[in-house]
C-alpha cells in the first residue's frame, strides 16, 4: 500500500446520512483526494493526519464527521483551492441528484427528444400516441422512484455503480417483472378479464384468440417479458376438440372409409389459421406500455399428431412472414426444443421438424434454440425463459410437484463491471475491494425491490393473482407473498461488461489467455456465490442474470466516457459489450465463441444465450445444423443471426450496409422503411431498427458484429454434420475449415 493513502480500516462502520450503515472503504476517499491536485508535501500531510484520526476511530463513524475531517484539514493547511473544489464536488453531485429526481427537469429531457429516453426500448414505437402517453408517464416515474428509492441505491443508479432496470414502472408501481403464464391453468379453469368470464375454448381456434388476450392483459399489468411453455402440448387438447368435429361432420357427408382423412385435413388448416391469427394478433397489439406484448412460445418437445402439426404450423407461418410482402414477425420469439432421442438425428421421430426450424431460423433468425439435457443441468428443470433470457430455476412446491409455469420475477439490478475495473486502474486488490462495495449496493437495492413488489395486492392485476396467470388463485385479501415467498418467485442481480473488464487488466485480446479467463470466470463466479448466500439469507431466490443491456449497454459506456474519458478498447467502442459475450468485433468460429463462453452459465443461470453470427444461410441450413448439433451439450440457449434484411424496392436480399442513420440497401441505398425490412438481433430479442430506432451505442455495437462463419466456410462447415461430433473430431474439422 502506498504511504500516500487512506488505510482500509476494518473496525470501522460508517453511517451515511440516511441512517444506512456500510463498512468503510478508504478508496473512496483516496479518489476524491486524488482529483484536487494538492502540494505534494501538503498532500503526504493531509494523508498522513487523516490515517491517523481514522486509527483511533473504533465502531461508528458518520458520514458528515468524514466530510468535515476533510474540509478541516484542507482548511488547516491552507489549501483553498483544494478545499473549493472538494465543496463545488460534492455540490456538483448534489445537483445532479436534485435533478435526477425532478419530474420537470426529466420532462424536459423527453421534450427535448433526448435519445436515451425516446429509443431506450427498441420495441416501443415513439412516433405514436399510446407510446407517447407512456413515455411521459414513464419520464415522471424514473423521477418519482428515485425519490422512494434508498438514498444510496438512487445515487448508485444515477451515477452509474449500477443501473435499477424498468425504472420508468418500478418502484413507483409495486408490479413484477416477467413471467412465464400459467396457460394451461386459465385456459382450462377459465379466468376474467375486464367485465367478462371467460370458460374454456372448444376449439384451437378460440384457444388462440384466448392467448393473445391473455398475452396482452399480462403485458399491461407487469413491465416484461411473458412466454408460454410447450405451446404445442397445451394447445393439443383443443386441436383434438377441431378434429373430432370434424370427424363428426365426416360421418355425414364424407364417402365411408374417408372420414379420418378428412377430419385431419380439416383440423391441419384449423391449426394453421389459429397460429397465424396469433402471430397477427400479437403483432398488431399494443399493451398499456405503448409496446407490442414481449412474448415468447416454446415448442418441439409434443411427439403425437396434434402437436407435431402444431409446431409445423409455427414454424411455416413464421416462414410465410406478415403481411402481402412477407415481412419478418418480430414477435412472438420462437424458442424450439432440441432434445436427444427427440429430434437431434434423421432416425429420431421429430428430425423432420427440426428440419423446418433450420428453414425458419434460415429465414428468420428465429427460433432459438433450447438444449433440452444442458439447459436441465444448468436450471434444474425444463422451461423456456421469461422473454429473452431470464430462467426460472428448478422449483418444487410443498407437495414436491415440479412448478414452471406461473412463477415470476421481480425484477434487475445491474452493477458496472468496467467502472470497476477504470476505477482500480490494473490493481486487482483494489478491484476486489469496490467490487465488494458495489456488490453490497445491489444487494440492498434488490432487497427493497423484493419489498416493494410484496406491497402490491392481489386487485391491483387480477388475472396475475387471482385468476391464476400466476398459477395460484388468490382473494382479494390474500397476500401476493403467496406466489413470491420460499424462493418460488426469482430476483435477480445483472453484470454488463465482462469482455472491458478483462480488457482494463489483460488487454483487448485476453481471449486466449488463461488468466484473464480464469480471472472473468471468478467475477461471475463471485456474484453466483452473493445471489446463494443472499437467498439463504432471505426466503427469495437471487439468480444471476446476464444482463441483455439493450440501452445500458450505451448508458453505462457513455457514463464511464464522461468519468474516464476514451479509454482504448472499453469506453472508446461507444458500447458495452453484454454480459459474457466474445468481443463482436472479432470473428471465431461459432465452435470457439461457444467454448469460449459456455463456463458462465453454470454461475449465472438465471439468464443467459449464447448466439453466433453468420451470412445469408438460405442455402446452406446444414452448415448451421452443424454448430447446432455441436452446442447439444455444451449450452443450454442458442440463438441465430443470420443476414436476412430485404429491400423490397430492388429485391436484395442479405445484409444491409450499416450507416449513421441507420441501414441502408448495399444494392440500391433505399433505407425507407416502407420498403425495405430490417432485423437485427436487439439483445436476446429481434428488432427493427428501421422502423423503431435503438439508442446510438447499440446501433454501433450491431454494426461492429463480425461473422462466426463466412461464406467461404459454409460449404466446409456443411460437411461437419456428417461427422460424429467428439471435441477432437471438433478441431480436425475446425483446421480444415482454417485451411
Amino acid at each position: 500500500m502506498q504511504s500516500k493513502q487512506i488505510m482500509e480500516q476494518p473496525q470501522i462502520t460508517v453511517v451515511k446520512h440516511s441512517g444506512v450503515k456500510t463498512p468503510f472503504y478508504a478508496y473512496k476517499i483516496n479518489f476524491i483526494l486524488a482529483e484536487l491536485s494538492l502540494d505534494e508535501e501538503v498532500q503526504k500531510s493531509v494523508y498522513h493526519e487523516l490515517n491517523q484520526a481514522f486509527s483511533k476511530v473504533v465502531g461508528l463513524i458518520e458520514s458528515e464527521t468524514i466530510r468535515q475531517m476533510i474540509e478541516t484539514l484542507l482548511a488547516d493547511f491552507d489549501q483553498e483551492q483544494g478545499l473549493l473544489s472538494y465543496r463545488r464536488y460534492r455540490q456538483l453531485e448534489e445537483t445532479r441528484f436534485a435533478e435526477a429526481k425532478s419530474v420537470s427537469k426529466n420532462m424536459a429531457k423527453l421534450f427535448s427528444k433526448d435519445e436515451a429516453i425516446v429509443h431506450e426500448n427498441a420495441n416501443k414505437d415513439a412516433k405514436v400516441f399510446n407510446t407517447k402517453r407512456d413515455l411521459q408517464a414513464g419520464t415522471a416515474s424514473r423521477a418519482l422512484g428515485l425519490q422512494m428509492l434508498p438514498e444510496m441505491v438512487a445515487k448508485g443508479h444515477m451515477r452509474g455503480d449500477i443501473h435499477w432496470h424498468d425504472l420508468d414502472y418500478s418502484p413507483v408501481l409495486p408490479s413484477t417483472n416477467c413471467c412465464l403464464i400459467d396457460f394451461d391453468n386459465l385456459l382450462n379453469n377459465g379466468y376474467k378479464i375486464g367485465n367478462s368470464w371467460v370458460g374454456q375454448p372448444h376449439s384451437i381456434q378460440t384457444a388462440t384468440a384466448q392467448m393473445a388476450q391473455i398475452f396482452a392483459n399480462v403485458a399491461s399489468s407487469q413491465y416484461g417479458g411473458a412466454s408460454a411453455n410447450r405451446i404445442d402440448q397445451l394447445l393439443a387438447p383443443f386441436a383434438k376438440k377441431n378434429y373430432e368435429q370434424h370427424l363428426q361432420d365426416a360421418k355425414k357427408w364424407v364417402q365411408k372409409g374417408q372420414e379420418e382423412p378428412y377430419a385431419k385435413e380439416k383440423t391441419k388448416k384449423d391449426i394453421k389459421e389459429a397460429m397465424q391469427a396469433l402471430e397477427y394478433e400479437i403483432n398488431t397489439l399494443y399493451s398499456s406500455q405503448g409496446q407490442t406484448p414481449f412474448t415468447t412460445i416454446n415448442f418441439g418437445l409434443g411427439t403425437s399428431w396434434f402437436e407435431k402439426e402444431i409446431s409445423r404450423a409455427i414454424l411455416q407461418v413464421r416462414i410465410d412472414g406478415l403481411g402481402k410482402e412477407g415481412r419478418t414477425a418480430i414477435f412472438p420469439k420462437l424458442t424450439f426444443t432440441v432434445k436427444k432421442g427427440l429430434n437431434l438425428k434423421p432416425d429420431d421421430p421429430n428430425y423432420d421438424i427440426k428440419q423446418l426450424a433450420l428453414e425458419c431460423s434460415t429465414k428468420r433468425m428465429y427460433p432459438d434454440l433450447l438444449m433440452y439435457d444442458k439447459l436441465v443441468e444448468l436450471t434444474g428443470s425444463f422451461k423456456t425463459p421469461m422473454g429473452c433470457r431470464s430462467f426460472l430455476q428448478g422449483w418444487r412446491d410443498e407437495n414436491g410437484n415440479e412448478v414452471n409455469s406461473g412463477r415470476m420475477n421481480l425484477g434487475v439490478v445491474t452493477i458496472n463491471l468496467p467502472r470497476i475495473a477504470l476505477l482500480a486502474d490494473g490493481n486487482q486488490e483494489l478491484f476486489w475491494t469496490i467490487f465488494k462495495d458495489k456488490l453490497a449496493l445491489a444487494k440492498q437495492a434488490l432487497f427493497y425491490r423484493v419489498q416493494r413488489t410484496k406491497e402490491a395486492r392481489p386487485e391491483n392485476a387480477p388475472l396475475l393473482y387471482m385468476y391464476g396467470a400466476f398459477g395460484k388463485r388468490l382473494r382479494p385479501e390474500d397476500d401476493v407473498d403467496e406466489v413470491f415467498k420460499n424462493e418460488r418467485a426469482t430476483v435477480s442481480l445483472g453484470y454488463i461488461g465482462l469482455y472491458e473488464t478483462a480488457t482494463a487488466f489483460y488487454g483487448s485480446h485476453w481471449e486466449g489467455n488463461q488468466a484473464a479467463h480464469d480471472f472473468a470466470e471468478t467475477i461471475v463466479k463471485e456474484m453466483h456465490a452473493a445471489c446463494v448466500k443472499w437467498s439463504k439469507e432471505s426466503g427469495y431466490h437471487y439468480s444471476l442474470y446476464s444482463t441483455p443491456a439493450e440501452s445500458l449497454t450505451d448508458t453505462f459506456c457513455r457514463d464511464d466516457e464522461a468519468k474516464f474519458g476514451q479509454v482504448a478498447d472499453i469506453t472508446d467502442k461507444e458500447y458495452y459489450t453484454n454480459s459474457f459475450h466474445y468481443d463482436v468485433r472479432k470473428h471465431p468460429l461459432p465452435f470457439d465463441k461457444i467454448t469460449f463462453e459456455e463456463v458462465f452459465p453454470k454461475y449465472a443461470s438465471g439468464g443467459f444465450i449464447h448466439y453466433c453470427e453468420y451470412p445469408n444461410l438460405t442455402q446452406n441450413p446444414k452448415a448451421l445444423e452443424a454448430v447446432w448439433d455441436w452446442a447439444y451439450n455444451h449450452v443450454g440457449y442458442l440463438g441465430t443471426n443470420a443476414a436476412i434484411d430485404k429491400c423490397f424496392a430492388c429485391g436484395f436480399s442479405g445484409e444491409f450496409k450499416a450507416t449513421a442513420r441507420g441501414f441502408s440497401c448495399p444494392q440500391c441505398g433505399n433505407h425507407d422503411p416502407q420498403t425495405c425490412d430490417v432485423v437485427k438481433r436487439t439483445c436476446g430479442y429481434l428488432g427493427n431498427p428501421q422502423q423503431r430506432p435503438m439508442v446510438h451505442g447499440r446501433h454501433v455495437e450491431i454494426s461492429s458484429r463480425e461473422k462466426h462463419l463466412s461464406q467461404e466456410m459454409l460449404q466446409h462447415a456443411a460437411s461437419y454434420s456428417k461427422t460424429k461430433q467428439s471435441d477432437a473430431q471438433r478441431m480436425a474439422s475446425r483446421s480444415v475449415i482454417q485451411k
